[in-house]
């Protein structure tokens, strides 16, 4: 039996993680069986209790609560199909703008990132209600998907990020304060998004035609009342779910039980509020929830067992043999996470690699806070960047048939290119995401 202080054993048991993940495995699962094999191995039946206690500490974890409330109020949303009238309303604005029709797919994308974390969820749905409406209007099949696949990774910045609250959890950072700093950047990046396609669209006309004059030239009256039918009272809805968590009003858990009975009063107005919907919203949560909850089952137990062999040492030891400064440090940690964006999902990021550079983060004087919102921006990467890029997957998926997978990848390229450009303004001033945080909660 293998006892404490083995981090050779601890370096394997993270290797073999990442090639079991290769091969496919299912995450959660793979965490937990090899912490309760190598947790055996080092301290026998004691790794049963530590199982049963992380399985606990979970259940009762207040933080995670917010996760099946911001869940269920983005699918409750997505249902009532009022997701179809934001789009519309916020096309009708656009109209006389370049490439209306991409500017009104990211501003819903944008949107609806604030009701719901979910990116398959909103990639899927895009990919169904806007790319063909692009198609249609002539605009370049690479342009689009770019669109649709970026637009759709923004729930992973912008609260009610399910991510924020996951790193939250593992850091031991506030999620108020994670929200509060997560606003401007992804309105940073949303913007940058806006003004590149606004960009193309002006230096090469074909990319996005212009709309029939009957679609640009909607009278006044008639878009403010599709805006206040549509966009208003969803915003209203996220501004106070939101709004009172960042204002210290509400508990993130708190608003986000006071989200849902808004999604559910707001689907009733709409008339859209069925049964089947309702049961089917319930039941996608609860799979959600339950694989959240057993990805941090499995990654506690093996993030326990990983501390408990010395695991962290050899990686720590490598890292400061560098004499790396504190932003050698932060470079080298954003390019690692960034090239495991390429074949991981931001969860085994997250739950695995962060406790790795957690510890160094005081070592070199980083905010935790801030480094948190690097993450997460960084994080766009994984769901655009191949192999896994799991975001034109989502849109391959529901495509016409003769949209190439190479097409897409192409196409998001250059706004995995404007996620670098917002990770290096965001450095090099921290303020666009610590200044409400540190405004609010000084």
């Amino acid at each position: 039996m293998f006892g404490l202080g083995n981090p050779e054993l601890g370096v394997l048991m993270l290797a073999l993680f990442v090639v079991f993940i290769m091969f496919g495995f299912p995450i959660a699962f793979t965490l937990m069986a090899l912490g309760v094999f190598f947790g055996y191995a080092a301290m026998g039946d004691l790794v049963f209790q530590l199982v049963v206690q992380r399985t606990y500490s979970v259940m009762t974890n207040d933080v995670l609560i917010s996760i099946p409330l911001f869940v269920f109020m983005g699918y409750i949303i997505e249902r009532a199909n009022i997701l179809d009238r934001l789009f519309r309303s916020l096309q009708l604005a656009a109209g006389p703008m370049p490439a209306s029709l991409a500017i009104a797919t990211l501003a819903t994308c944008a949107i609806f990132a604030t009701a719901t974390g979910i990116v398959g969820a909103v990639v899927t749905l895009m990919g169904l209600l806007a790319f063909p409406a692009m198609l249609r209007a002539g605009y370049d099949v690479k342009l689009s998907a770019g669109v649709v696949c970026a637009g759709g990774c923004l729930g992973i910045l912008i609260p009610p990020s399910v991510m924020l609250i996951l790193y939250g959890a593992t850091a031991g950072v506030s999620v108020v304060k994670l929200y509060a700093g997560a606003f401007f950047p992804g309105i940073m990046l949303a913007g940058l998004y806006i003004l590149f396609t606004m960009l193309m669209a002006l230096l090469n006309p074909s990319l996005a035609p212009k709309l029939p004059p009957e679609e640009r030239n909607v009278p006044a009256g008639e878009v403010l009342w599709a805006l206040a039918t549509s966009f208003f009272p969803l915003a209203a809805l996220i501004a106070a779910a939101l709004g009172s968590i960042v204002f210290g009003l509400a508990t993130p858990s708190e608003a986000a039980a006071m989200g849902s009975l808004g999604a559910l009063i707001l689907a009733a107005a709409y008339r859209a509020l069925t049964l089947p919907k309702l049961k089917e919203s319930v039941f996608l949560t609860a799979r959600t929830t339950a694989m959240v909850c057993w990805l941090f089952i499995g990654s506690f137990t093996f993030s326990a067992i990983f501390a408990y062999l010395g695991g962290h040492g050899p990686i720590e030891k490598f890292v400061l043999s560098m004499n790396l400064s504190t932003t050698g440090f932060m470079v080298l940690a954003q390019i690692i996470i960034f090239v495991l964006g390429w074949p991981l999902e931001w969860t085994e990021i997250i739950v695995i690699f962060m406790p790795i550079f957690l510890p160094l983060l005081k070592t070199f004087d980083v905010d935790p806070l801030f480094f948190g919102l690097l993450v997460a921006l960084n994080i766009q990467t994984s769901f655009l960047s191949p192999p896994v890029a799991m975001a034109p997957f989502y849109l391959k998926g529901v495509a016409p048939k003769w949209v190439n997978i190479n097409d897409i990848f192409r196409g998001v390229m250059p706004y995995m290119i404007i996620v670098v450009i917002s990770m290096v303004l965001l450095y090099n001033f921290p303020e666009i995401g610590l200044w409400l945080p540190n405004y609010l909660y000084r």
